[in-house]
Order: structure tokens, then C-alpha cells, then sequence
């Protein structure tokens, strides 16, 4: 597992989509196919989480590139294309490029033996 840092030199991908409920599954069922059969063979990519809301309305895609050259480099590949075309038939996407700036992690917690 590849642990992201703020000196890490790698880019991050969020892209929030908002379907109606009925579609929701539909869109991750779609995202699974172009991640699994195009994008995760592209050089640079390292890694890619999808979420689904609760509520049935939104699904946020999380995928983390090497660099923003073999992200662009990804990007005229005419496979993933279809995909992209059919997802906004029936959902709206909001897409956002970021760099870490923190990251924080649990503290561990002193045993109730060893406390004073």
C-alpha cells in the first residue's frame, strides 16, 4: 500500500458525479469497466478508489497519478472515451485536480496500564 505524503510528487484526481438513485449503480457499474479495462493499464496510473453515497446520488471517483504528464498522456486514448460519452447521458460530473498539502494519521492511544 502506497501511502500518500505532502512531499509526495504525485497528482489526485476527484470527480464527483450526481446521478438519481435508480442510476447510481449503473455509473459505478460503468467506472469499474473503463478503471478496470483501460485506465489502470495506462503508465503513471497508481491507484483509483470509487465511492457511492448513501443516499443513492452521488458517486466520487479518487485515482491517483504518477505525474500530470502521464495523466495527460492517458487522456487521448480513444477507449476510455465511449464510457465517459455514455456516463453523461445520465449523470453530471463535477471533476477536480489536487496536491496534498496534509495528512494526518491516528495517535496512538497509551494503554490504561501504563498511564500514570
Amino acid at each position: 500500500m502506497t501511502i500518500a505524503s505532502e512531499n509526495d510528487s504525485t497528482v489526485t484526481f476527484i470527480n464527483v458525479f450526481t446521478v438519481t438513485q435508480a442510476n447510481q449503480q449503473r455509473l459505478i457499474d460503468l467506472l469499474t469497466r473503463v478503471t478496470d479495462g483501460f485506465v489502470n493499464r495506462a503508465p503513471g496510473f497508481i491507484s483509483a478508489k470509487l465511492h457511492r453515497s448513501i443516499d443513492g446520488t452521488k458517486v466520487i471517483m479518487y485515482a491517483r497519478w504518477r505525474s500530470m504528464e502521464d495523466y495527460q498522456s492517458m487522456r487521448p486514448d480513444p477507449g476510455p472515451l465511449p464510457f465517459l460519452q455514455e456516463a453523461l447521458t445520465f449523470a453530471t460530473f463535477e471533476p477536480g485536480m489536487y496536491e496534498i498539502v496534509g495528512t494526518f494519521t491516528p495517535v496512538a492511544k497509551l494503554s490504561e496500564s501504563n498511564s500514570p
